[in-house]
């Protein structure tokens, strides 16, 4: 989606992935197929582009040092660096005067017996880097063996959060550009199935105040960051009303696939307009929206989703639909409340 609103804005994108016929390579207009620890080949894709940017956070570090030495790299190195590894995410962002959920890094089992006694039960297990969509959790309850779900989780370094007592998980979109101007998305709520997310609403439906506390936060940590590109903030909503980062993304975000549809500016083009150092686009929501993902075999349903004529069908072009996986998203737009 990245690469189609590019070449909306005239430019030709290359793309650099691990395995073959990815969705990227299908509507690009060049791809280098090889292992993101292949540093030639990294420095011969780094020699034919003019910037860099990435779609996902576990970008080996070494990779990311390899084209920041030879390339733009956007967002830089730094940005990454501290989203890539939740223990360091946290401290950054209590560092800079942002709530969190209560925490400890573990390093083995005694440390996670240490950190259960510290922040109570329930409480979450996960692991610091190449978590997502639930992967590398496990929950943490009065009778769980620590021992057996330290085994299990089969890493040297995770992270132990307390539980949140949550009444609803919303997260908010922020571009900023190389001159440090930045453009915020309205707030949406997400609904979550199985740790991956299911639905999102636009906007949240919270009150105003939260609406500015949220967007300023998001704000707030893009500046803090430095960051040059897209930044997702996902937060808790706790039941006496405040809110508590959760995770960090530095690129587009399946929380803000909606704005293709009801937005003057979509994440995506507002991305390509960031990291290629554009004036940034009006981010304004024009409609409300309901996006809806489509896990697994849930795609197939892509002809009665057709029929409905006020429905915008987007399918990703990946080849198997195993559970779980994004196939493609839908979104529902509607007048403005």
């Amino acid at each position: 989606m990245t690469a189609l609103a590019a070449a909306r804005l005239g430019y030709r994108c290359h793309v650099y992935c691990q395995q073959p016929d990815s969705p990227t390579e299908q509507v690009a207009a060049a791809a280098t197929v090889a292992p993101f620890d292949d540093l030639d080949a990294l420095a011969r894709f780094a020699a034919a582009v003019d910037v860099v940017t990435f779609e996902f956070e576990n970008v080996p570090a070494e990779s990311a040092r390899h084209l920041a030495e030879r390339v733009c790299l956007r967002p830089g190195w730094n940005c990454l660096r501290l989203c890539r590894h939740r223990v360091v995410e946290k401290r950054f962002l209590n560092d800079i005067g942002v709530a969190t959920a209560p925490f400890r890094a573990v390093n083995g089992a005694d440390d996670l017996a240490r950190a259960a006694a510290d922040l109570g039960r329930p409480a979450v297990l996960k692991t610091c880097t190449l978590g997502y969509d639930g992967k590398g959790q496990a929950r943490i309850g009065p009778e769980t063996d620590l021992a057996a779900a330290w085994t299990a989780l089969d890493r040297d370094e995770a992270i132990l959060e307390a539980f949140v007592d949550f009444e609803r998980e919303v997260s908010v979109i922020v571009a900023r550009g190389p001159d440090g101007a930045t453009a915020p998305y309205d707030p949406v709520e997400n609904m979550h199935e199985n740790h991956v997310l299911a639905r999102t609403l636009a906007p949240a439906p919270v009150a105003p105040d939260l609406v500015r506390a949220a967007t300023e936060t998001a704000r707030h940590i893009a500046q803090e960051m430095d960051l040059v590109g897209l930044l997702a903030v996902e937060m808790f909503v706790t039941r006496d009303g405040r809110l508590l980062v959760n995770e960090l993304a530095p690129r587009p975000h399946n929380s803000g696939h909606w704005t293709l549809d009801a937005c003057v500016t979509s994440q995506f083009e507002q991305f390509v307009r960031a990291v290629c150092g554009l004036p940034l686009g009006r981010p304004d929501r024009h409609s409300d929206a309901e996006m809806q993902n489509l896990l697994g075999d849930a795609a197939e349903d892509w002809a009665a989703i057709l029929a409905d004529p006020d429905a915008k069908l987007h399918l990703y072009g990946k080849g198997d639909a195993r559970p779980g996986r994004k196939m493609g998203h839908v979104t529902w737009i509607r007048p403005r409340a």
